[in-house]
């Protein structure tokens, strides 16, 4: 009997020894140090006071042109009115170049600026946007301007103390804030081009085009947009990193547009059910090549892991994109790829994004449209009398074409003069920069409007 109870004991023992968790406490000696003093203030004041003057106001008019539902004869179906808006700017250069996010001043017809302390309201100049990342540069003729000061987005950690400056809701000069949520922020959808820091610090309408900015008055990024259900701010701000503008900014100044290198592959993350077949690494998997393509001729696979590029890891397909992205067209640069258990490294010759209408698809303005299909081409022919024409399949939010009102399955049937019968005619049509007529078809009506 006592034997039997001393093995009931030990098996007890066991099983309850299996389950033991030892926990981490913390030393209770720990002190408090209160910053409340009758001899000093906790303050950011100077640091803050030094960089409010390089961030502006922007206020835009432009005219909306719209569907008039009501048929006005006389304005063959289309109401004008004039629209104002709010955001803000960052100052970059003593010499008057301001950097704002691209829907703040997409379509405007006039963009002033506003800068803390001074009385006067200065017209701006638009230099070049690049919807794809919701940049914009502007510039007024003013001299000895505060230029905010960069830091290098990539020394950005978690934790890091952070300010929202801006002027919400068209308040005037405001100051929010909190601590840096997140890096890297990719997939949510706003732009093409994502690798948002996420920041709690407030950032509300009227905030877009703002500087976020570090303790010691560093700009790390361009406050952009938030995640919301409400449209008020809940917590989930968003900013483009610094080295993304800094990079865009100085093609802009120099060229008036963004040209993005191409590499000419369709990528994934690689999920845990593949993970064991590439080492669970993690990078950019290859899962269609174009053909001719730069990736094509330097050899790369369907199945390959691309691990880095030059000196940059990859993390993830978006990730992959983004560095892509930040290279000039014609770039040479050293891809470390894994493929079958093996890391080899190519040097591949990058190409020009401009160029490529990958897929038969091409975007434009922030809309990306397609080939009207067969059936839906015949529809038109037999009902409407229109012989063919592009289908717009995606609208970017906050781009110009979504600004101006162009929705998802809008149909383009001319433009200008020029009747638009595939996707070749429509870039055809689109070569020069100036202003045109996009005569679009929707819900049985054909209307016009300005891009």
């Amino acid at each position: 009997m006592k034997k039997a109870v001393l093995i009931c004991l030990v098996a007890l023992t066991m099983l309850y020894s299996k389950d033991s968790v030892e926990f981490n406490y913390a030393n209770e000696n720990t002190q408090r140090k209160n910053p409340i003093s009758q001899d000093f203030i906790l303050s950011y004041n100077n640091v803050l006071e030094n960089v409010r003057t390089s961030v502006v106001n922007i206020s835009t008019r432009k005219t909306i042109t719209s569907p008039n539902t009501f048929g006005n004869p006389y304005n063959n179906g289309q109401d004008r009115m004039p629209q104002g808006a709010s955001g803000s700017g960052v100052i970059i250069s003593t010499n008057g170049y301001i950097v704002t996010n691209y829907h703040v001043v997409a379509g405007a017809d006039e963009i002033k600026v506003s800068i803390a302390g001074d009385k006067k309201e200065y017209n701006a100049k638009l230099i070049g946007t690049d919807a794809k990342s919701d940049i914009a540069i502007i510039k007024i003729e003013r001299k000895n301007l505060n230029a905010v000061t960069f830091l290098n987005s990539d020394k950005v950690k978690v934790g890091d103390v952070v300010f929202a400056l801006g002027n919400p809701f068209g308040v005037g000069e405001t100051i929010t804030q909190g601590i840096v949520s997140a890096t890297g922020r990719s997939g949510i959808g706003i732009v093409e081009y994502e690798d948002f820091i996420q920041t709690d610090a407030s950032i509300n309408p009227g905030n877009s085009g703002g500087a976020l900015i570090n303790s010691a008055g560093h700009l790390i990024g361009i406050n952009s947009a938030i995640i919301s259900r409400t449209g008020g701010n809940v917590g989930i701000g968003l900013a483009i990193p610094s080295n993304m503008v800094t990079s865009i900014a100085t093609q802009l100044i120099n060229t008036g547009k963004y040209s993005r290198a191409y590499l000419g592959v369709g990528t994934s993350d690689v999920n845990e059910d593949m993970s064991s077949f590439y080492d669970n690494k993690y990078g950019g998997l290859i899962i269609s090549i174009e053909e001719n393509s730069p990736a094509s001729k330097a050899g790369l696979k369907r199945g390959d892991l691309i691990l880095w590029i030059n000196e940059k890891k990859v993390e993830s397909a978006s990730g992959l994109k983004n560095i892509i992205g930040s290279f000039q067209p014609l770039k040479v640069v050293s891809i470390k790829f894994l493929r079958d258990k093996k890391v080899d490294v190519v040097n591949v010759e990058l190409g020009s994004l401009d160029n490529q209408i990958a897929s038969g698809t091409l975007n434009y303005k922030g809309m990306n449209v397609v080939p009207l299909p067969v059936e839906l081409q015949k529809l038109l022919r037999a009902n409407a009398n229109i012989r063919g024409g592009v289908l717009v399949d995606k609208v970017e939010l906050n781009s110009e074409a979504h600004s101006i009102g162009i929705i998802k399955d809008d149909i383009i049937v001319q433009v200008e003069d020029s009747e638009i019968l595939s996707i070749d005619d429509f870039k055809a049509s689109i070569s020069s920069l100036n202003k045109k007529r996009i005569y679009l078809f929707r819900r049985g009506n054909i209307f016009a409007i300005v891009l």
